[in-house]
Parts: structure tokens; C-alpha cells; sequence
């Protein structure tokens, strides 16, 4: 696998203390991407990981995993490596090692390996498809196809939706997008925008007004809230 890099973090990519692996790669171009470097196939920072290397890693640094921690793959998009991502999964999965993926939902074999993960992360950018391709590139039709589908064959998903200032804070698109879904399998995280990646894009940062008020958020997420969305904050 193509690692961009990698590294330890508590809880906010899966329960835990976790050995994180960013990959390289992604087949969106979200405006306001905090790793852009993550987005070319290729990079002067890459590692070649096999999945064996990352298994014998994973076990090397068991100790470490305490609080229900483990292995999480994140990007980038992790799914873009599949047939190397679901083997190192599985070689997790066989070994007693939690393990967790954060994505963005494309990739249509993903349900595929939802018995391998223990802890799902769906990024959901925006309703509607033609605004989700106006912001990141790509329509979101898979990434809702596969939640939807991962809401009937899971007990856990995560979704978490980034709110951003006139790109996806109509609550209301959301709501209705699962009204008629079991809600109660999935928690809900929104994150409020902000712009850690910034300086580390070499093309024109095109997001200029992307911060969200308190109260706008307060109101969003209460919104959802009240219509049964599991809301929580990792």
C-alpha cells in the first residue's frame, strides 16, 4: 500500500488509542481538503507498505492499543487500494486487532468489506449530487447507495458530515435524505470547517468564506437531533 503517513491518535479515528495510516490517493477534489497532498496517485513522501509490514507493525505496537484501540486507515482514500486494503484487513481481522477505516463512501465494493471492520467512517460532504459534484469533484450517489446499504447489514457506522458556510448547511437536505432509513444504526458527527490544510496547497484555495458560527451549528445539528439523528462527538 501507498502510506502517505502514519502515526498514533486517541480517539478520533476510531475508539481508542489508534496507529493511524494515511494513504495516498483520492478520487475526490473537495475544495477545502486538509490533506490536498493526499490527492496525486503518487508523492516524494510515499511509503510502500505490504500487508504483511503493516501486520507485523500492528502487532509490534499492541501495547499501544489501549481503550479498545487499533489500526485505522484514512487518506487520502483508503478504498482506492482495495485488493491490498481488504487483504491487510483481513490479516488485522485474523490477528484480534480492531480495526477502522475513515472514507468517503465511492467505492463500489465497499459493503464488501464490512465484516473486516469494526469501526466504519463514512464521510457524507452533501445531499444532493450536483452540489456534491460542484464541491468535491463527484457525484455522492455511491457514497448514499452504500450507507443506505450499510444501515440494514451494520449495528455500527459512523457518518460524519463537514459543515461548511454556503456549501451544506441546509439541515433540512440531510433530514430528508434519511427520513425514511433506521437511523438508530448509525451516530452522526458534524464537524465545524476550518482550514489546518490551507498552506499546504499548491493550486488557488477556492473556499473564502467557510466558518460557521456557533449559533449556525447549535442550530444544524439541534435540527437533526430532533429528527432522530444520533448525534456524538469523537
Amino acid at each position: 500500500m501507498k502510506i502517505l503517513q502514519k502515526g498514533f491518535n486517541y480517539s478520533q479515528d476510531g475508539p481508542g488509542n489508534r496507529l493511524v495510516y494515511h494513504t495516498q490517493g483520492c478520487n475526490f477534489r473537495c475544495k477545502w481538503c486538509s490533506n490536498p497532498e493526499s490527492m496525486a496517485g503518487t508523492n516524494s513522501k510515499d511509503r510502500e507498505m505490504s500487508p504483511e509490514e503493516i501486520l507485523d507493525e500492528a502487532v509490534r505496537s499492541r501495547m499501544m492499543f489501549f481503550d479498545n484501540g487499533g489500526v485505522t486507515f484514512t487518506g487520502g482514500e483508503p478504498t482506492l487500494q482495495f485488493d491490498e486494503l481488504k487483504k491487510t484487513l483481513t490479516l488485522l481481522h485474523e490477528n484480534g486487532i480492531n480495526t477502522a477505516i475513515e472514507n468517503n463512501g465511492s467505492h463500489p465494493k465497499l459493503c464488501e468489506l464490512s465484516p473486516l471492520i469494526d469501526f466504519l467512517i463514512v464521510d457524507l460532504k452533501h445531499y444532493d449530487p450536483e452540489e456534491h459534484k460542484k464541491w468535491t469533484g463527484v457525484r455522492n450517489d455511491t457514497t448514499v447507495e452504500n450507507i443506505m446499504k450499510l444501515l440494514k447489514i451494520r449495528s455500527q457506522l459512523h457518518i460524519r458530515i463537514p459543515l461548511i458556510n454556503h456549501v451544506n448547511t441546509d439541515s433540512s437536505g440531510f433530514i430528508k435524505l434519511f427520513e425514511n432509513t433506521d437511523k438508530s444504526r448509525a451516530t452522526f458527527e458534524v464537524l465545524k470547517y476550518h482550514e489546518f490544510g490551507k498552506d499546504k496547497w499548491t493550486s488557488p484555495y477556492e473556499i473564502t468564506d467557510g466558518f460557521v458560527s456557533d449559533e449556525l451549528f447549535n442550530n444544524f445539528t439541534a435540527a437533526l437531533k430532533d429528527s432522530g439523528f444520533n448525534i456524538i462527538k469523537t
